[in-house]
């Protein structure tokens, strides 16, 4: 899957269109909390910039729902257009729409060596739809297309493929995020220094079937953490007291423990509580013993040595999905000795977004793992083993 990179392009004198992932969380005063998806995307523009092009970029930001104005303006692309200004330290241009009027007429202003940011492009609704029209104006913008956006690769959105479809004749290629993305999720996935551990919690086995299923096929241990666990402790007899669980998904829980037995990893014991709070009165029981009135929470010590065991063997390990609720210690116990597992290891270690990657940066351990995708949804497609038409139509190197 090797496509050209921004690198590859002549950009001095160009305009080069570039979809980014800036869908960054804002608080309640719309000050960015978390600007690693805006970091993530400087080298790429900072690449353009330096050779003597201009950049006009593109992104979505949250879920406008485009019938009440003043309830969408919270998910303007203006705070990310101050907060690129003072990274980049030069001029960042905000244009209030993404294909009218003021967006038409500042990609025509923009000079080399500017940057311009287009309002939210899902603020249009020819954005969800893919709409000809809508697709030919941005198009017209960019003498380059570049995707750098690895957060929506896994999605079929106007600026993901009806724009680059409509850059006909015109370079297509990829942000050297998306090249890096790719490069761990899909490269190494393909060609894993073993032994190949992959960790898959969360709350739901429904949202990880095919991530599960594919990775049993290709790892040699699939680690099970987080409230899925207690669908398969249902799927096995055991007691699961009020702790989330899937009565309708047990057996499909049956089934995966069938095809992954030797390789398929469950909880021995969880770390259970009677209220979802820090404060509630706590128990550890053995997996499948879970008091009526009592919840699982963590996975316990015991399984939390174990996992750590089979992690620091590894020479690959892949991670979605955190082993308890993290953000409440106690119960952030499994998630964190899961994380310093992987730390300590020698191996490749790809965090795949999402709530890994929210647990990893807040255990302060994000620089020591090899790769952090910023695309939860997206890196989880890419280990069901999917393929991303917006990535297919870059070209090839």
């Amino acid at each position: 899957m090797a496509k050209k990179t921004i690198a590859d392009v002549d950009v001095k004198g160009k305009a080069v269109l570039m979809r980014c992932d800036f869908n960054v969380p804002l608080d309640d005063a719309l000050q960015i909390t978390d600007d690693r998806r805006i970091t993530e995307a400087l080298p790429s523009i900072k690449s353009v910039l330096d050779r003597g092009g201009r950049v006009i970029l593109m992104s979505h930001l949250g879920r406008p729902e485009g019938k009440d104005p003043a309830a969408d303006a919270k998910y303007s692309l203006k705070p990310v257009a101050d907060r690129l200004q003072k990274l980049l330290g030069c001029p960042v241009h905000f244009a209030s729409d993404t294909v009218g009027p003021d967006a038409q007429a500042k990609a025509k202003a923009v000079k080399d060596g500017e940057v311009l940011l287009l309002e939210n492009v899902r603020f249009n609704k020819g954005e969800k739809k893919g709409d000809p029209d809508y697709a030919a104006v941005l198009a017209s913008f960019g003498d380059v297309y570049c995707n750098d956006a690895f957060g929506t690769c896994h999605r079929t959105e106007g600026s993901m493929v009806a724009v680059p479809n409509a850059m006909t004749g015109k370079p297509k290629v990829c942000g050297f995020l998306v090249e890096k993305e790719i490069k761990f999720l899909s490269e190494a996935i393909a060609n894993p220094g073993r032994p190949f551990v992959a960790i898959v919690g969360g709350a739901k086995v429904s949202d990880k079937i095919n991530v599960i299923q594919n990775l049993l096929n290709i790892c040699d241990k699939v680690l099970i953490g987080g409230a899925m666990a207690y669908t398969f402790v249902l799927a096995q007899g055991g007691k699961t007291g009020k702790s989330r669980v899937e009565p309708d998904k047990v057996d499909l829980a049956k089934e995966l423990m069938a095809s992954g037995a030797g390789k398929l990893e469950l909880p021995v014991d969880t770390h259970c509580g009677d209220a979802f709070s820090p404060d509630c009165n706590k128990v550890v029981v053995k997996a499948g013993q879970i008091p009526d009135t009592f919840e699982g929470l963590d996975i316990g010590p015991e399984t939390q040595k174990k996992y750590a065991e089979i992690v620091k063997s590894a020479k690959t390990v892949v991670w979605n999905g955190p082993m308890g609720v993290f953000e409440m210690p106690p119960f952030d116990a499994g998630t964190r000795a899961v994380a310093n597992a992987i730390v300590e290891s020698s191996s490749v270690s790809i965090i795949g977004g999402g709530d890994s990657a929210a647990a990893i940066q807040e255990f302060g351990l994000a620089d020591k793992v090899t790769h952090v995708s910023t695309g939860g949804g997206a890196s989880l497609e890419m280990l069901e083993g999917k393929k991303f038409v917006a990535v297919e139509l870059l070209d090839d190197k």
